[in-house]
């Protein structure tokens, strides 16, 4: 992660003139997640912004993104599925799934605006506590069941669904974060966007090229 923050937008830049950003919240292959700060209503936002490492570059002003040389069809590919899951995710309103509230295009690539909910991650709750009991895995565990019911009906898999990537509100319950590594079900394009995976929370097909995934996985 520290390898992708040093492509990061940087602390205090505007977006749209109302988004400032304040910091990283997290960072992968395909784009970067910050927290920003919406001057005009006073509240705070998680922005992702498309930056796949494979097949773009951030310009030397720190801000414009483009294709890597020879990568253009590839990264409008990309940008262009990106898009299409804001908007599909955006209309979505499920307690257990992270409200997409924007999605607009700046500095060569696109960026999906979503709701900032605080809380604590399942991975920083299970370093606290150890292992859970069966009552408090079921609390968790049958809200995002339905969460990833109402996602795979409309055709998109999370595929990185881990204990850092659910986190826990004050009230205790779970928000499925992170759809990064989201994609429409049909179809895959290239290598990246097959094989993402993290180790130890991914099944066999996502370790293979052309592994057949779908709701499963």
């Amino acid at each position: 992660m520290a390898e992708a923050h040093k492509h990061a937008l940087p602390e205090g830049f505007m977006l749209r003139d109302s988004y400032r950003i304040e910091r990283v919240l997290g960072a992968g292959g395909f784009a970067i997640t910050y927290l920003a700060h919406h001057t005009g209503l006073d509240q705070k936002s998680a922005i992702k912004e498309y930056l796949p490492d494979e097949f773009s570059l951030r310009d030397e002003d720190r801000a414009t993104v483009r294709p890597r040389r020879g990568e253009e069809d590839q990264f409008d590919w990309g940008l262009k599925r990106f898009a299409d899951e804001a908007r599909t995710l955006a209309k979505f309103r499920h307690p257990n799934i992270v409200p997409v509230t924007d999605i607009f295009e700046a500095n060569g690539t696109a960026y999906m605006v979503m709701e900032y909910v605080e809380g604590e991650s399942l991975s920083e709750l299970l370093a606290r506590e150890g292992t859970l009991g069966e009552p408090a895995l079921r609390k968790l565990l049958d809200p995002l069941l339905g969460a990833l019911e109402a996602v795979h009906g409309q055709g998109i898999l999370h595929r990185d669904i881990k204990p850092a990537n659910i986190l826990i509100r004050q009230d205790g319950s779970p928000v499925l974060l992170d759809f990064g590594n989201a994609r429409q079900a049909i179809g895959a394009r290239t290598k990246s966007l097959t094989a993402t995976l993290t180790p130890g929370y991914a099944p066999n097909e996502q370790y293979i090229t052309r592994g057949k995934q779908g709701p499963w996985t």
